[in-house]
């Protein structure tokens, strides 16, 4: 025994047994008993050990938490007071750490009962210490954590809980209504149904949820009472906004080589010009950076941007050219001749082009090779517009007609008798459910396409030549050198002025929105001019398809892994919806042609159950085989039928031959034989 106040004694064990090492505690327990404190030996620390460690497996426990048997009451009390006298305790950190392992594993349990004991609640508060009322099971914790909670100034959430959200918008994000499980199916499948209703679920309420984040909002132009917006200008517009509004209006003047077609990137950061007489430009529009700058010396019919901003298609005046962002030439690709306009499909890194001999092409940029060549049989087509919603391509034709187009098809789609005179300009809107055309017959036209009948009919005087749809349903139409706006094209009243009007300096020859801003560009004979229209750009963009803040790094893992997602061209249909449903004809062809092949129809007989049977006859194993063996035996005996019928169809036909032969042996013309 160690002396007290001092250190244990060191002296050797008889026999084999070697000395213990000695423990950090021993080795400082001079420091912390050096008050005149007694501590107790090596033997005595150990023998308490293996006694706390008793106790804890009948359910004892140490510290501030009480137990119902009194023996572990006085022992925490005991614990209580050597720990209040400051001396030091007995066991090590290992061990301590191994407790509380020890207790959570009981709490999860359940076998573990914890009450705190508050004796003065009062007190406690002004100690600044925390009440806890009752005993809950630690599920209950988790379900009523929220409810439950309490501030550090010691009131109660008045709002417990996740906040409610609206039916509309949770309607707003439903995709579809909820699959109903059948009882008969296998509980495998329905487990695997369930868990994917949930996924959708809570998707949906995440999505309904999130959408309170969306603070920015789509405003419109108003005007004072009696006044009409129509007559608002640009500048009196660009003088009431901020400044950086204000300098989203400007002109371009270039009358040299006019007139022009544009095209905006699908972020809206940057510009795409070409004049007819061979004038190319790509700026970045809003801080009027100039990229590059080039003139092709040749007559430029149209141009669209592909994929990014990297890359630029041009239909030149005999073939069609790739460059890049900065004017360098990549391709030249002669089997895309006499090009007219352009579409690209964004998600299928498709290049869409109509020709002056009336052929469709699709061209793989992703590749470089040409999907399918159409002949339309229909003339000329230069009238050309993409359904964004499922990347239909339209197209209008000098005798009025429109007609729809999909790689996979060498017919049309769909084929509409939509003026009496030819079509001039049509547009379709994002959501892929409403096209406006305008044609020679000075008529505007608004057609709904799921059920392809017109909605709407109104008259211009002049007609429209160019048409255009904003991410918010502006439509834009120019006649002459006045550019029109309208809202509200396919309400249920009819249209009886626009909503805005400007005239430029030269003749229209091509119209387009910018994506996520409140501009219209508009081409013309003497250059270019970007018109501020109120209310026509979508607010809220998502970042994950198209960011207009992304930087060069951002950009081109977008493209990586757009590249991995690339739609295939043969999926291109009128309704994307039909990929994920059941093609029955094809079932039920396949399934003719299965029971023609077998002899016999697999799913008209009910599968045997065999009966259950004792002293180990009906494991699985001995079950499969009795499965297979009654099969097997309903197998032949339809094949034996199925056969025998088959031999007595044939002899009848041999039968009927036959005698046809003998009938035909001997004809009127026989007598005229030597």
């Amino acid at each position: 025994m160690a002396a007290p106040g001092g250190e244990a004694q060191t002296t050797a064990h008889v026999g084999k047994r070697r000395k213990r090492p000695r423990r950090y505690w021993e080795q400082t327990s001079k420091k912390y008993n050096s008050g005149g404190k007694s501590s107790d030996g090596a033997k005595q620390k150990a023998k308490k050990r293996r006694g706390d460690r008793r106790k804890k497996r009948k359910g004892g426990l140490s510290g501030e938490v009480e137990s119902e048997d009194p023996k572990l009451c006085e022992q925490t009390q005991e614990t209580g007071k050597k720990d209040n006298s400051g001396e030091k305790s007995s066991d090590g950190p290992k061990q301590k750490a191994k407790r509380r392992r020890v207790d959570r594993r009981k709490k999860r349990k359940g076998n573990l009962t914890v009450k705190v004991v508050s004796e003065d609640t009062s007190k406690k508060d002004n100690d600044g210490e925390k009440s806890v009322d009752g005993t809950k099971d630690t599920a209950d914790e988790n379900a009523t954590k929220r409810s439950d909670a309490k501030f550090i100034s010691g009131k109660v959430d008045p709002f417990p809980g996740e906040a409610p959200i609206p039916e509309e918008r949770l309607r707003k994000f439903q995709r579809g209504n909820k699959f109903v499980v059948p009882e008969e199916i296998r509980s495998k499948l329905k487990d695997t149904l369930a868990k994917s209703q949930e996924a959708a679920d809570l998707a949906q309420t995440q999505a309904a949820r999130y959408d309170l984040l969306l603070t920015e909002d789509a405003g419109f132009l108003e005007g004072d009472e009696g006044e009409d917006t129509c007559t608002i200008s640009q500048d009196d517009i660009a003088e009431a906004v901020d400044i950086t509004s204000g300098s989203k209006y400007f002109n371009l003047r270039l009358t040299q080589f006019g007139p022009y077609r544009l095209d905006y990137s699908r972020t809206g950061r940057h510009l795409l010009l070409a004049g007819r007489r061979g004038h190319v430009t790509c700026i970045e529009w809003q801080t009027k950076n100039l990229m590059c700058e080039m003139n092709v010396m040749e007559t430029v019919k149209d141009i669209k941007w592909l994929h990014s901003e990297a890359m630029f298609a041009v239909a030149q005046k005999k073939w069609l050219y790739i460059y890049d962002s900065n004017g360098t030439e990549l391709h030249c690709i002669k089997k895309f001749n006499d090009v007219l306009r352009m579409q690209f499909l964004p998600y299928h890194f498709l290049l869409a082009t109509a020709s002056a001999t009336g052929f469709l092409q699709y061209l793989d940029v992703s590749v470089g090779k040409e999907v399918a060549a159409i002949n339309t049989k229909l003339g000329r087509l230069d009238v050309m517009a993409q359904n964004p919603y499922n990347a239909v391509i339209h197209l209008g034709h000098p005798n009025g007609t429109v007609s729809l187009w999909s790689p996979n098809q060498k017919e049309p789609l769909v084929k509409m008798l939509c003026h009496r005179g030819g079509v001039r300009s049509l547009t379709v809107d994002r959501t892929g459910t409403y096209m406006v055309t305008s044609g020679l017959d000075r008529k505007l036209k608004v057609y709904d396409i799921r059920a392809f009948k017109p909605l709407n009919s109104y008259f211009l005087p002049a007609g429209a030549s160019c048409l255009s749809l904003s991410q918010r349903g502006l439509l834009s139409a120019s006649t002459g050198d006045i550019v029109q706006v309208y809202r509200d094209v396919w309400g249920s009243g009819p249209m009886t002025k626009p909503y805005m009007a400007h005239r430029v300096r030269g003749t229209v020859w091509g119209v387009g929105y910018c994506p996520f801003e409140d501009v219209l560009g508009v081409g013309h004979a003497e250059g270019f001019t970007s018109m501020i229209v109120p209310g026509a750009g979508e607010p809220n963009f998502d970042a994950l398809d198209m960011n207009p803040y992304r930087s060069t790094k951002q950009r081109q893992e977008w493209e990586v892994k757009a590249l991995l997602e690339k739609v295939q061209p043969e999926l291109i249909s009128l309704d994307p919806g039909l990929l994920g449903k059941v093609d029955k004809a094809t079932f039920e062809q396949k399934h003719k042609e299965r029971v023609e092949t077998l002899g016999y129809d697999p799913l008209a007989v009910e599968k045997f159950k065999p009966r259950m049977r004792k002293r180990g006859r009906s494991a699985a194993g001995a079950v499969e085989k009795r499965k297979k063996k009654v099969a097997h035996e309903d197998q032949r005996d339809v094949i034996r039928k199925s056969v025998k019928e088959r031999m007595e169809k044939e002899k009848e036909k041999k039968r009927k031959d036959s005698a046809k032969e003998q009938l035909g042996e001997k004809t009127a013309l026989d007598r005229f034989k030597k």
